[in-house]
Protein backbone atom coordinates (compact mmCIF):
# COMPACT_ATOMS: atom_id res chain seq x y z
CA UNK A 1 0.00 0.00 0.00
CA UNK A 2 1.20 3.40 -0.78
CA UNK A 3 -0.18 6.85 -0.98
CA UNK A 4 1.97 9.84 -2.81
CA UNK A 5 0.56 13.08 -2.17
CA UNK A 6 1.83 16.19 -4.26
CA UNK A 7 0.37 19.34 -5.65
CA UNK A 8 1.61 21.48 -2.84
CA UNK A 9 3.47 25.02 -3.10
CA UNK A 10 3.00 29.01 -2.57
CA UNK A 11 0.55 30.52 -3.28
CA UNK A 12 -1.03 33.98 -1.92
CA UNK A 13 -4.20 34.66 -0.05
CA UNK A 14 -7.50 34.07 -1.58
CA UNK A 15 -5.41 31.86 -4.25
CA UNK A 16 -6.48 28.13 -5.13
CA UNK A 17 -4.07 24.69 -4.91
CA UNK A 18 -5.10 21.34 -5.95
CA UNK A 19 -3.78 18.77 -3.92
CA UNK A 20 -3.52 14.90 -5.41
CA UNK A 21 -2.81 11.60 -3.70
CA UNK A 22 -2.46 8.66 -5.97
CA UNK A 23 -2.97 5.31 -4.27
CA UNK A 24 -1.01 1.92 -5.01
CA UNK A 25 -1.49 -1.87 -3.88
CA UNK A 26 -5.48 -0.80 -3.29
CA UNK A 27 -8.22 0.23 -4.91
CA UNK A 28 -10.60 3.19 -3.56
CA UNK A 29 -13.84 1.20 -3.26
CA UNK A 30 -13.63 0.24 0.27
CA UNK A 31 -11.41 2.59 1.80
CA UNK A 32 -11.46 5.96 3.28
CA UNK A 33 -9.12 8.38 1.94
CA UNK A 34 -8.29 11.84 4.01
CA UNK A 35 -6.14 14.70 4.15
CA UNK A 36 -4.91 15.87 6.96
CA UNK A 37 -2.29 18.69 7.89
CA UNK A 38 -0.01 19.61 10.61
CA UNK A 39 1.14 23.31 10.28
CA UNK A 40 4.23 24.76 12.29
CA UNK A 41 3.80 23.94 16.23
CA UNK A 42 0.21 22.25 15.76
CA UNK A 43 -1.24 18.88 16.45
CA UNK A 44 -2.09 17.02 13.02
CA UNK A 45 -5.60 17.40 12.66
CA UNK A 46 -8.10 15.92 9.41
CA UNK A 47 -8.98 18.44 7.34
CA UNK A 48 -11.01 16.36 5.01
CA UNK A 49 -12.48 12.31 4.02
CA UNK A 50 -13.98 10.78 1.39
CA UNK A 51 -15.83 7.12 2.57
CA UNK A 52 -16.38 5.69 -0.96
CA UNK A 53 -18.32 2.33 0.76
CA UNK A 54 -20.51 5.23 2.86
CA UNK A 55 -20.34 7.41 0.03
CA UNK A 56 -19.72 10.15 3.15
CA UNK A 57 -17.86 13.03 3.19
CA UNK A 58 -16.23 15.15 5.94
CA UNK A 59 -14.82 18.47 6.27
CA UNK A 60 -12.97 20.46 9.14
CA UNK A 61 -15.10 23.49 10.31
CA UNK A 62 -12.56 25.98 8.95
CA UNK A 63 -12.36 24.83 5.43
CA UNK A 64 -16.18 24.01 4.43
CA UNK A 65 -17.12 25.90 1.43
CA UNK A 66 -13.45 26.65 0.48
CA UNK A 67 -12.54 22.95 0.33
CA UNK A 68 -13.95 20.12 -1.74
CA UNK A 69 -12.53 16.39 -1.88
CA UNK A 70 -13.09 14.07 -4.77
CA UNK A 71 -12.28 10.71 -6.15
CA UNK A 72 -11.16 9.31 -9.65
CA UNK A 73 -11.72 5.52 -9.72
CA UNK A 74 -9.77 5.21 -12.62
CA UNK A 75 -7.18 7.38 -11.85
CA UNK A 76 -6.63 5.83 -8.18
CA UNK A 77 -6.17 9.38 -7.10
CA UNK A 78 -8.50 11.25 -4.60
CA UNK A 79 -8.34 15.41 -5.13
CA UNK A 80 -8.26 18.29 -2.45
CA UNK A 81 -9.24 21.12 -4.44
CA UNK A 82 -8.73 24.61 -1.97
CA UNK A 83 -9.99 27.84 -2.43
CA UNK A 84 -9.73 31.14 -0.92
CA UNK A 85 -6.51 29.79 0.71
CA UNK A 86 -6.08 31.41 4.07
CA UNK A 87 -2.21 32.16 5.95
CA UNK A 88 -3.80 29.94 8.24
CA UNK A 89 -4.13 27.31 5.98
CA UNK A 90 -0.28 26.71 5.75
CA UNK A 91 0.98 23.03 6.57
CA UNK A 92 2.29 20.03 5.71
CA UNK A 93 -0.73 17.88 3.90
CA UNK A 94 -0.94 14.34 4.08
CA UNK A 95 -3.19 11.65 2.74
CA UNK A 96 -3.77 8.59 4.51
CA UNK A 97 -6.21 5.59 4.03
CA UNK A 98 -7.53 2.68 6.87
CA UNK A 99 -10.07 0.37 5.51
CA UNK A 100 -13.73 1.00 5.85
CA UNK A 101 -14.99 -2.02 6.89
CA UNK A 102 -12.83 -2.00 9.98
CA UNK A 103 -15.04 -1.27 12.99
CA UNK A 104 -13.49 1.57 15.18
CA UNK A 105 -12.79 5.26 14.99
CA UNK A 106 -12.32 6.49 11.81
CA UNK A 107 -11.23 9.41 9.85
CA UNK A 108 -10.79 12.77 10.73
CA UNK A 109 -8.95 10.89 13.86
CA UNK A 110 -5.20 10.72 12.65
CA UNK A 111 -4.90 7.62 14.99
CA UNK A 112 -7.19 5.81 12.73
CA UNK A 113 -5.34 5.98 9.51
CA UNK A 114 -3.02 2.94 9.01
CA UNK A 115 -1.36 3.61 6.10
CA UNK A 116 0.44 7.71 5.14
CA UNK A 117 2.29 8.98 2.50
CA UNK A 118 4.92 11.79 2.54
CA UNK A 119 3.78 14.72 3.12
CA UNK A 120 3.68 18.31 0.78
CA UNK A 121 3.67 21.43 1.83
CA UNK A 122 1.19 24.33 1.25
CA UNK A 123 2.66 27.72 2.37
CA UNK A 124 -0.54 31.07 2.32
CA UNK A 125 1.31 33.95 1.84
CA UNK A 126 -0.96 37.23 3.05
Amino acid sequence: VQLQASGGGLVQAGGSLRLSCTVSGFTLDNYVIGWFRQGPGKEREGVSCIDNRRRTTYYLDSVKGRFTISRDNDKNTVFLQMNSLKPEDTAVYFCATRNARRVGSTCPDPASMDYWGKGTLVTVSS
